[in-house]
């Protein structure tokens, strides 16, 4: 089994989840996403995403929760884990730390179209989600997101259409595993 580890975040609406899932198909890695546990617990206390979102602006212990699934998965091998601090959480733990991003209107185009709400919706939900996870990730862990460096690879997906992002990624990827075989083994 492999044990590679592979981190990927990015802003929303960039195509990391999208990206997240090719990956993890492509190489045979599990894929876990913390956005996905953290709209599970949104739905458990019955709540939208942007409401927990301020819950978690008060309680670290969301964040925290999330984020030790996240090191407990890293640390089993074999896994594509993202997430909005995956990089960042995991970069002692990561082989492959991969981010997406695009300009917010780019974004806000595509979360629009993807959730059938108006361009507006879409943007002032960036808007508000960009603002609670960065205060968040200063506050709780001293963290910012918006410096890049701890990352291998930075990919902007404005420009080129999601098979050709997916043909950079893996071209990062193959050659990573051409120097480093035993951790796809």
């Amino acid at each position: 089994m492999p044990c590679v580890v592979i981190a990927v975040s990015g802003t929303p609406g960039s195509g990391k989840t999208t990206y997240s899932r090719f990956i993890s198909e492509y190489y045979g890695l599990r894929y876990v996403s913390s956005g996905h546990l953290f709209r599970e617990i949104a739905r458990e206390r019955g709540i939208d995403f942007l409401q927990l979102h301020r819950e978690a602006e008060k309680n670290m212990e969301i964040d925290m929760m999330i984020d030790q699934k996240a090191i407990i998965e890293a640390l089993y091998g074999g896994v594509v884990v993202e997430g909005h601090l995956a990089v960042w959480v995991l970069k002692d733990i990561a082989h492959i730390k991969v981010i997406f991003d695009a300009p917010r209107e780019v974004r806000a185009e595509r979360i629009a179209k993807r959730d059938g709400i108006s361009f507006e919706e879409a943007l002032e939900e960036i808007i508000q989600r960009e603002k609670s996870n960065y205060e968040r990730a200063l506050k709780y862990y001293g963290l910012n997101i918006r410096d890049y460096s701890v990352a291998d690879l930075v990919v902007s997906t404005q420009h080129l259409p999601p098979e050709a992002i997916k043909r950079v990624v893996s071209t990062y990827i193959d050659a990573y595993r051409e120097k480093y075989p035993q951790l796809f083994a």
